[in-house]
């Protein structure tokens, strides 16, 4: 490839780019993602988590090369696949609304969308498809390349480097969260990772004999990354906030429903802390609401967690009926009245996001795949199949806490332990 310029990325050191990759990154569409933080407001708890999905879309571009490159010395790809491999990194998060993951909470409540969807549009509609178009390539196909949904018989492997257990998305988020929280769990050998990958039947595996203790430690540090980041108590409470104050403003705000691709693109941190901001004078009761939160978050006076309860092991009986909307809001109006408070102030909080590997597009769990040579040949088996530690992990772990408002915390404990059963905090229990 013929390189026009390099960045100098914190994680990956300097990362070089490509004429295409250049207009792609100088596109409105793009540089808007230098306004969306990537761990919403994480930086509540963690002071230096202000990085943008901006960086770590270059840092995605990166490590898909790093991939493409590898997979391209084996002779299963040729330089123009490793090139829209790097775009389709490049472009991965470009759908993302304000705060990431927070809006995107808000836009499956109203429209059944994600992120996935709205980048789609976006690579296809905008500015970013005729740069790709005048290039040679075809929009549409980068665009389900970027999300994973590329069907192309003998080339589903490459959904799997964008989107899969052994993804440069999450390589790089794990190294990018952890080096900017300030936390060491995300940290594992991602060179060392990238060489043991390999297509067996098809399908990205790792080497066992060469690298297992490096998947091993980038597996657990998923997990880790998860409970100490991505859902801390306190991450937690300030992103479900946020997510209640946008969600009682969302058509004020005009974050759903989407009336228009440019519209969506108006939309990042900035705006909706203005708009926010803006509705101080207001006096309807679901906007007055929506100001008091937010206010309270700008100031950080966050919600308190007045009840957790730890599952070790799925109970799907249980997680359905949590993971339901409607169920829950029910469950936080019977709180409300049992604590006598408006339950409008009350807010249970479950994973977005499983703790456990999981397929990102398809939101549910897969298995991670090694290989062991044999005399035979190379043989595919389960990672936890091989792995004590990894077995004895593989469960999942949700998580379900109940929020309220400081003031209220003592009444909400009580109405918590007579509805849903007492269980202290350090209590962890298998269902």
């Amino acid at each position: 490839m013929k390189w026009v310029g390099e960045i100098k990325d914190p994680v990956h050191g300097y990362i070089h780019f490509t004429e295409v990759e250049k207009e792609v990154i100088d596109s409105p569409a793009f540089q808007r993602l230098r306004r969306i933080k990537q761990l919403a407001c994480a930086d509540l708890t963690y002071p230096g988590a202000i990085h943008t999905r901006f960086v770590h879309s270059i840092g995605t571009m990166h490590v898909s090369g790093l991939i493409g490159n590898h997979l391209m010395e084996k002779g299963y790809l040729t330089e123009d696949e490793v090139q829209k491999l790097r775009l389709a990194g490049l472009l991965h998060d470009v759908g993302h609304g304000p705060f990431s993951h927070v809006y995107e909470e808000i836009l499956d409540k109203y429209t059944g969308l994600t992120h996935e969807d709205v980048g789609e549009r976006i690579i296809r509609e905008t500015e970013i498809g005729d740069v790709l178009e005048r290039y040679g390539y075809s929009k549409v196909e980068l665009s389900k390349l970027a999300v994973g949904r590329l069907n192309v018989k003998d080339k589903m492997f490459l959904n799997q480097i964008i989107a899969g257990h052994f993804s440069s998305d999450i390589m790089d988020y794990l190294l990018r969260d952890s080096y900017f929280a300030g936390v060491e769990y995300g940290r594992f050998d991602v060179y060392r990772l990238v060489e043991s990958l390999d297509l067996i039947e098809g399908k990205l595996a790792a080497d066992y004999s060469g690298a297992f203790g490096v998947l091993e430690s980038y597996i657990i540090s998923r997990i880790e990354m998860f409970n100490v980041v991505y859902f801390h108590r306190t991450v937690r409470a300030a992103n479900v906030m946020l997510a209640r104050a946008m969600d009682f403003a969302h058509e004020e705000l005009g974050l759903c429903p989407l009336k228009s691709l440019e519209e969506f693109l108006r939309l990042d941190d900035y705006k909706v802390m203005l708009d926010l901001e803006s509705l101080k004078s207001e006096t309807k009761n679901h906007l007055v609401k929506a100001y008091k939160i937010y206010s309270n978050l700008k100031n950080r006076r966050l919600f308190k967690s007045t009840y957790e309860l730890i599952l070790h092991q799925r109970n799907d009986f249980f997680t359905n009926l949590i993971n339901k909307v409607a169920i829950r809001k029910r469950i936080e109006s019977e709180i409300g009245e049992e604590a006598n408070i408006d339950a409008d102030y009350v807010i249970i909080d479950v994973p977005q996001l499983l703790s456990v590997p999981v397929n990102p597009v398809e939101r549910r769990r897969s298995e991670i795949l090694i290989y062991k040579k044999t005399a035979e040949g190379k043989r595919v088996q389960k990672v936890r199949e091989v792995s004590p530690i990894l077995s004895a992990l593989s469960e999942f772990i949700d998580i379900v806490r109940v929020y309220t408002m400081p003031e209220y915390r003592d009444k909400v404990e009580k109405a918590c332990e007579k509805i849903l059963g007492y269980k202290p905090f350090s209590e962890r229990i298998s269902m």
